[in-house]
């Protein structure tokens, strides 16, 4: 049935409905793109369908994705500054439509999930709802100029060219200048801006610190005055932390989900839509590129391979490992060891036995300290059952904590069984002096525990180290031992 608006007596319309758009609009995030992660977390192996389903239309990849995935749309960033808007409509008894060019599928996920719209018009496997096709479905609906309409893409141009009135909320750049050239009445709607770039907190250029570890075989080897090696170092540690940064972006757009139900992940840009997922997706590849593209052309080979290694496991790790019971934390502590492996590479080193063990067993232990601190933090907010994305329980709390501390102390044994092998009284002049590193390792990895176990450990334990005074000044003394061995 046609709509038909209530009219003045002088023929103007009283109450023409407000349409809204979804897909960066009511939602920052874009559902295509949201749905298509989700289709590649469940079904990594079948990565390639939806490049076939795109050869049929763009209608049908969003039907066969939608079908093929299920996405939970009740954690979406919505924009409050949208919802305000179409509670005021409301408010007037205006009628208030939702029309996207997302599947029909999720669009009425949405509408149910919220219970605002009076009517949702939405792609099929037939019609893509977007530009063209949604203007016309609109004034077939609804007659020119016979809506409202809140878009934010340049796809929207036509219909506000037939809106009555539009309006553009974080429109993209150009859109209000192209509309405005076109004769349509339309105004932006005011929205909050950052006051700093969510990048670098995508980024995690933070992060980056633990890349230090490639400089550990020439702490070890005692050439770290080398300044050619140094050189060396400093383009490893690049291309090491642009992989990383990679591999953390792929890993916020695949953990969306999880993320959003979390107390402070839910604050990442990907997961607030302070970022695009386009925008994040070519980030993605840029990086890459660059970083293989540089370890191609200046590192040894071997430390290509050792970078591949580092990218192909921390892509298992994202989408399916980290569900795993103590494989992912064995995975996390094999990325840590994977650096100095790397950083060895680069300087042609050959890495010690004790140089690997040493690592392995420290870094499981500060992998056990990041699953306890997030299931700790999930039981003090009432969590009964399994933490979302991870394959813990509650009642796995003790057990993570013995398997963790026992690690955290095969490593000091493990240091102190190194004291006395040949190549270290080679290597330093008074070895007994390293005896002292024991009891300052014993009492930080004993403190970390009691501090995860007291809820007040960061979820990173090596961010908290790197910022805890306590930690650098351990950090400190550990080093100066070594120093006063040589």
């Amino acid at each position: 049935m046609r709509y038909t608006p209530l009219r003045h007596p002088q023929g103007f319309l009283i109450d023409p409905p407000l349409v809204i758009d979804l897909d960066g609009t009511l939602v920052r995030s874009d559902l295509l793109i949201e749905s298509g992660l989700q289709f590649l977390r469940e079904k990594p192996f079948q990565a390639w369908k939806p490049f076939v389903w795109l050869l049929r239309g763009k209608a049908v990849l969003k039907h066969r994705l939608a079908q093929s995935s299920e996405l939970n749309v009740q954690h979406l960033p919505f924009a409050p500054e949208i919802l305000r808007i179409i509670e005021s409509a409301r408010s007037e008894g205006r009628s208030v439509v939702l029309a996207t060019a997302s599947n029909r599928k999720l669009a009425l996920q949405v509408a149910e999930q919220l219970d605002i719209f009076d009517e949702v018009l939405a792609s099929d496997r037939q019609r893509n709802l977007s530009a063209e096709d949604k203007r016309d479905a609109l004034v077939e609906r609804f007659g020119e100029r016979g809506f409202d309409y809140v878009g934010n893409a340049h796809d929207d141009l036509p219909v506000l060219a037939a809106a009555r009135r539009g309006f553009l909320f974080n429109p993209q750049a150009g859109l209000l200048q192209r509309a405005r050239a076109q004769g349509t009445l339309v105004e932006p709607i005011p929205s909050p801006r950052p006051g700093t770039s969510p990048w670098p907190r995508a980024l995690r250029l933070h992060q980056w610190l633990k890349n230090l570890l490639v400089f550990v075989p020439l702490l070890a080897s005692h050439q770290i005055d080398d300044v050619s090696l140094l050189g060396t170092g400093l383009l490893a540690f690049l291309f090491f932390g642009l992989c990383a940064s990679s591999v953390y972006l792929l890993n916020d757009l695949l953990d969306l989900p999880e993320d959003r139900q979390h107390l402070t992940k839910r604050n990442r840009p990907f997961a607030a839509g302070q970022l695009s997922l386009k925008s994040g997706l070519i980030a993605v590849a840029l990086l890459l590129l660059v970083a293989f593209g540089g370890a191609v052309w200046l590192m040894p080979p071997e430390f290509t391979a050792a970078l591949a290694v580092y990218y192909l496991l921390t892509l298992a790790y994202s989408l399916d490992l980290k569900r795993r019971m103590l494989l992912d934390v064995m995975v996390l502590a094999a990325l840590y060891t994977l650096r100095v492996i790397a950083g060895a590479a680069a300087f042609q080193i050959e890495p010690t036995f004790w140089m690997l063990a040493f690592s392995m067993f420290v870094f499981l232990s500060l992998a056990m300290v990041k699953r306890y601190a997030e299931l700790h933090s999930a039981i003090e907010r009432g969590a009964m059952g399994r933490t979302p994305g991870r394959g813990y329980r509650p009642s796995d709390l003790d057990m993570i904590a013995t398997l963790g501390v026992v690690s955290g102390y095969l490593a000091v044994l493990v240091l102190a069984l190194y004291i006395h092998d040949d190549a270290t009284t080679s290597l330093y002049t008074h070895p007994e002096l390293i005896w002292l590193a024991i009891p300052i390792l014993l009492f930080w990895i004993g403190r970390a525990w009691m501090l995860a176990h007291r809820g007040e450990m960061h979820e990173d334990p090596v961010i908290f180290a790197a910022r805890d005074r306590t930690s650098q000044i351990l950090g400190l003394l550990f080093g100066l031992v070594f120093w006063f061995a040589i």
